[in-house]
């Protein structure tokens, strides 16, 4: 059974940073595609992050420069740094695994919260 479970989300102020990180398990972890997306609400879910089994990276115009994605293979986890915090990136972070012919999966989402 596929697991994504996220931790790291809560309540930031403005200017302030939070890490999130994603834990799988019941899939070969190094070799997907993995994913921050997020949900504002009343929007569509939106990619925040990408990175490939390769390692590399790709981030929403809205989020670079202050984002980081991350992954350490060997503990199945992936990570987001967030840094410079807006209230506008207040939302439901959402953990994704693809590999293509396999399946995509999800995790459950985290609330973060950016506000003074």
């Amino acid at each position: 059974q596929v697991q994504l479970v996220e931790s790291g989300g809560g309540l930031a102020q403005p200017g302030g940073s939070l890490r999130l990180s994603c834990t799988a398990s019941g899939i070969l972890f190094s070799l997907y595609t993995m994913g921050w997306y997020r949900r504002i609400p009343g929007q569509e879910r939106e990619l925040v992050a990408q990175i490939t089994f390769g390692g590399s990276t790709n981030y929403a115009d809205s989020v670079k420069g202050r984002f980081d994605i991350s992954r350490d293979n060997a503990k199945n986890t992936l990570y987001l740094q967030m840094n410079s915090l807006k209230p506008e990136d207040t939302a439901v972070y959402y953990c994704q695994a693809q590999r293509t012919l396999i399946g995509l999966f999800w995790g459950q989402g985290t609330q973060v919260t950016v506000s003074s």
